[in-house]
């Protein structure tokens, strides 16, 4: 039985469960919004919200707390300088748990975890899509159809002097027997300089 057992295991050691945390919960601070599986979510969730209480305190302990879970030192300065006055006023639920729906390929629930007050993300990421969708239109309607490739004048010759040439008359096959037993005939023929054998 599970009393008491609180957390998820995530198919990971402990080393690497905790490296696996530390680096989504920078990531999250950097970003302010990611796209993880629900579980992994969850997780990161609590750790989260605790670096952003510590953060509220501004003091060098709270800093140092925060620093031996966060290794990178600009995500920190950002999380003290603009993350935290942010919620000032706010007692906890800094976070939300936005359900995506299945992963393509093995089937597992995803999530979005953003930050509240990070909506002006999304507004800005559809606004790139549109206007990227916008140039992709107006390359596309700026494209000439294909220009037919130009004939150099000398293969215009050769093309013209095989079109006046002459063409082959095909021989019966009664005339090409005879030139062939011509030919059969003349090798048969012995010439001057061949030995005869003495009898």
């Amino acid at each position: 039985m599970r009393h008491r057992v609180a957390g998820r295991k995530l198919g990971r050691t402990t080393s690497h469960r905790r490296a696996m945390l530390r680096n989504l919960v920078t990531s999250f601070f950097d970003r302010e919004r990611i796209q993880t599986t629900l579980a992994k979510a969850k997780e990161a969730r609590p750790l989260a919200e605790k670096m952003i209480t510590l953060a509220k305190k501004d003091d060098l302990h709270s800093r140092r707390q925060v620093l031996r879970f966060i290794s990178r030192k600009d995500v920190v300065k950002k999380l003290f300088d603009t993350l935290a006055p942010r919620f000032s006023t706010r007692q906890g639920g800094y976070t939300r748990i936005l359900r995506v729906g299945p992963r393509q390929g093995d089937g597992a629930e995803m999530a979005v975890l953003e930050l509240l007050g990070s909506e002006w993300l999304v507004e800005k990421a559809e606004k790139k899509k549109l206007e990227k969708a916008k140039e992709k239109a107006k390359r596309l309607k700026k494209k000439t159809p294909p220009s037919i490739p130009k004939v150099s004048p000398i293969v215009k010759e050769k093309t013209k002097a095989k079109k006046g040439a002459p063409t082959k008359e095909k021989k019966p096959p009664a005339e090409k027997k005879a030139k062939a037993k011509k030919k059969t005939e003349t090798k048969k023929q012995k010439s001057p300089y061949t030995r005869t054998k003495k009898k």
